[in-house]
């Protein structure tokens, strides 16, 4: 076995060990095919008002103008899937993937201990980890990687369990055998589509950033249209996961088996009432460590008033 193998088989034993679902492997260039794509959704203001989104054009692009030294990029899929659901049906709805401690720093501390593992078997190496942090394009990498292949609602989808993952990369100066794309299964479904609540999948492959419910109650600062969106919002008070939850592929969804994504105290359980009650007291309590401080008490509360207003 050569060096490459070697290295290769030891990051997929490590990451079934840590209980990353999915691993695989690119080596770090430029995308040349995602460059024009990537200039039009900008150019077309699908982002809205991420204007973070036009930083480190390059950089996007290019993982090695990221790391130095880059050869490879590492793509690494984490479910976080799970059966258990808001018990009041008429409570506005959080999304599966807060329900837990922030995604960021539970897989960010998963990656350190990778990363120090990797090194204990192979030796020193030189890398970057990123969840949702920089400028990567992470599902163009997974998909390079031949973890999915990117649906019509833009999220990576996997043959064998669906899309419920984060996804994460390693960028190091290894190496490796690399992996390549596999086909798009979506074929003439059209779910994600016909479901979106606020037809922000403007065509196929095509998401229109400014018009998504999870950038409305997350991303966006000013206050919600109402010429817009009123009415459209489908009870959603951070994130959605519409078009993910009518998708087929995600029959094959598995509960996840990270006790960090569990749900802490009464989250599930507050009613409509509650979160029309909600004191900013109880906010910072019940978000200490999750990613909805990210819209903070303010937004969160603007999000609730739009969905019942007085």
């Amino acid at each position: 076995m050569n060096i490459r193998s070697a290295h290769t088989k030891i990051l997929k034993e490590i990451a079934t060990e840590m209980n990353f679902q999915f691993i695989g492997f690119s080596e770090a260039g430029f995308l040349e095919e995602e460059a024009p794509r990537l200039e039009k959704w900008l150019k077309e203001k699908r982002h809205g008002e991420m204007a973070y989104m036009e930083n480190h054009f390059d950089k996007r692009l290019d993982p090695r103008l990221l790391v130095d030294g880059a050869k490879s990029v590492i793509s690494l899929l984490f479910n976080y899937y799970t059966e258990e659901s808001q018990k009041d049906p008429q409570a506005p709805k959080i999304s599966k993937y807060a329900y837990g401690e922030d995604y960021h720093q539970v897989i960010k501390d998963h990656l350190a201990e990778f990363y120090e593992r990797a090194r204990e078997k192979i030796g020193d190496f030189h890398a970057r980890f990123f969840v949702d942090s920089a400028p990567v394009l992470d599902k163009v990498w997974a998909k390079k990687s031949g973890l999915g292949w990117v649906g019509k609602n833009s999220n990576l989808i996997t043959k064998p369990q669906g899309s419920f993952f984060f996804i994460a990369e390693i960028i190091c100066d290894l190496e490796l055998e690399y992996d390549g794309p596999i086909k798009d299964y979506c074929g003439t479904c059209t779910a994600c589509v016909d479901a979106c609540p606020t037809e922000a999948i403007v065509a196929p492959y095509v998401v229109d950033g400014s018009k998504c419910i999870s950038y409305l109650t997350i991303e966006l600062k000013n206050e919600i249209m109402p010429s817009g969106f009123k009415g459209k919002m489908d009870n959603w008070m951070f994130g959605c996961d519409v078009c993910q939850d009518v998708c087929p592929w995600n029959r094959f969804s598995k509960p996840h088996q990270e006790q960090r994504f569990v749900p802490k105290g009464p989250l599930l359980d507050l009613t409509k009432k509650d979160w029309m009650d909600l004191s900013e007291e109880v906010f910072r309590e019940i978000f200490k460590n999750s990613a909805v401080k990210r819209t903070k008490f303010k937004g969160l509360k603007r999000n609730l008033d739009f969905l019942n207003p007085e």
